[in-house]
C-alpha cells in the first residue's frame, strides 16, 4: 500500500487482458487485486471488488469516480469493465475515467523503471499487437502514435530506428521472433497492473477529464473479432 493524503477515492477496473486487476484508492492507501480474467472476470469481479472494499473499510458513498481500462484488449474483457464501470457509477451518481489500456502499460514501465518514452505492445492475438508510444512529460503522458493494431514484423521494423526506444508489454514475449528488438531496451513484465490505472485516473480527475458514465465506450481498434477456418488453416501450413 501506498499512502497520499490528497488522492481522491477511485475504484479501478482492468480486464483488458487475460488477468483481471481491481484498485481501490481510499484514504490515499491503494489496495490491489490480481485473479483470473477472461471470460471468468464477468462472473468474478463484482464479489472480487467488494471484498477489496471491505478490505479497504471502503463504501461506495465514499467513491468519487470509477477508471476503467478501455481497452485496446480483449472484446469481452473491454465491455466488462466498461459496462460494470458505468452500472456502478450510474448507481453511485458518479462519473468515469476512461483510460488507455496501453498507457496503463506505459505508466506501469515508468512506475517499476523510470522509463518516460514509451512503445507500449500487447498481444492482440491473430497474429497481431496493439501498440502505442507515449512520452512522459511535465508531469504526465503525452500520446506520440495513437493505439494501433500492427502486425509485429512491421512494428519491429517501425521501432527499429527509433534510439533509446524502450518497449513495454506482453508483445515483447509473444512476438519475440518476428520483433527482433534485442537491441532495444525491453520491459516484457510491464503490465496494465491496478496500481498505475489509479495513478492515471487520479491525474486525470485532478485535470478534470472524468466524464458521465453514460458517454463511457470501450476502445476496441480492431474490428474483426476472430480469424476464418480458412485463415486459420494458412498458419498452420509451413
Amino acid at each position: 500500500m501506498q499512502h497520499d493524503a490528497q488522492a481522491p477515492c477511485l475504484l479501478a477496473l482492468e480486464t483488458a487482458t487475460d488477468t483481471l486487476r481491481l484498485g481501490v484508492c481510499f484514504q490515499g492507501r491503494v489496495y490491489e487485486h490480481e485473479g483470473p480474467g477472461s471470460a471468468q472476470s464477468s462472473a468474478t469481479l463484482i464479489p472480487a471488488l467488494w471484498s477489496l472494499m471491505a478490505q479497504a473499510g471502503c463504501a461506495m458513498r465514499d467513491v468519487q469516480a470509477i477508471a476503467f481500462g478501455r481497452g485496446p484488449g480483449a472484446f469481452t474483457g473491454l465491455r466488462t469493465a466498461c459496462s460494470v464501470a458505468q452500472g456502478l457509477a450510474l448507481g453511485r451518481g458518479c462519473p468515469v475515467l476512461p483510460i488507455d489500456t496501453l498507457m496503463v502499460v506505459a505508466e506501469a514501465a515508468r512506475q517499476a523503471h523510470g522509463d518516460t518514452d514509451v512503445w507500449a505492445a500487447q498481444d492482440a492475438r491473430m497474429n497481431q499487437l496493439y501498440a502505442a508510444r507515449y512520452r512522459w512529460q511535465a508531469g504526465h503522458w503525452a500520446t506520440l502514435d495513437a493505439p494501433a493494431l500492427y502486425d509485429p514484423a512491421a512494428f519491429g521494423r517501425l521501432v527499429a530506428g527509433i534510439d533509446g526506444a524502450v518497449v513495454a508489454g506482453n508483445a515483447v514475449t509473444v512476438h519475440a521472433p518476428a520483433l527482433a528488438l534485442e537491441h532495444l531496451t525491453l520491459r516484457p513484465q510491464a503490465a496494465p497492473t491496478a496500481r498505475a490505472l489509479l495513478a492515471l485516473g487520479a491525474a486525470a480527475w485532478s485535470r478534470g477529464e472524468a466524464v458521465d458514465a453514460a458517454l463511457a465506450l470501450p476502445l476496441y481498434v480492431r474490428d474483426k473479432v476472430a480469424q476464418t477456418t480458412a485463415e486459420r488453416e494458412a498458419l498452420r501450413t509451413p
